[in-house]
């Protein structure tokens, strides 16, 4: 778990004011009996999470596609080609919907905007270098010219909601 005591209760924080601001059929099927608490959150997001990741054309179409989610600090972090559609999609409208699902056994979904860590001509995030050390250590230093290649996001959420009626089942499957 890499979360501060500050990251988790700013994302407790978010998922009970998502879940509360919720309409009620959301609130019949994700409730406190089949949600996840922020601590809870982080030990099951761990690793590689695939997420669906849902932009919008110029023209206001929706496009949808999977990217290599890492759950960080309480917030999704993801990467794609610099020439890759998401990431002009991205860079004119930041605003984009995230799904992780496990079959029927967790699902969790965000709305928020992305910011871009690693821009070509601009200046980094502060912690690029912290993330790119994480994905270099997951994924290998030499599978990409990381400063040419790639381009990595944060999301930062403004609703997020999680549906796990199990949860031993889930942390039992997340143990090694």
């Amino acid at each position: 778990m890499r979360e501060t005591p500050e990251d988790l209760e700013r994302l407790q924080a978010l998922l009970d004011a998502s879940l509360a601001g919720s309409t009620s059929h959301l609130r019949s099927i994700i409730n406190t009996a089949r949600t996840l608490n922020a601590e809870q959150l982080t030990q099951v997001l761990t690793g590689m999470c695939t997420l669906a990741l849902a932009t919008v054309t110029a023209k206001g179409e929706p496009r949808i596609s999977g990217v290599d989610g890492h759950f960080l600090r309480g917030k999704w972090y993801f990467g794609t080609a610099r020439d890759a559609a998401k990431a002009r999609h991205l860079a004119a409208r930041p605003a984009v919907s995230a799904a992780h699902m496990r079959g029927e056994d967790l699902g969790v979904f965000t709305h928020g905007k992305v910011e871009i860590l690693n821009p070509r001509n601009g200046d980094q995030a502060t912690d690029w270098p912290d993330v790119l050390a994480y994905v270099k250590d997951f994924y290998g230093d030499d599978l990409f010219d990381w400063d040419n290649d790639v381009v990595y996001y944060r999301l930062h959420p403004h609703w997020m909601t999680v549906y796990a009626p199990d949860i031993v089942k889930l942390t039992v499957a997340s143990q090694p």
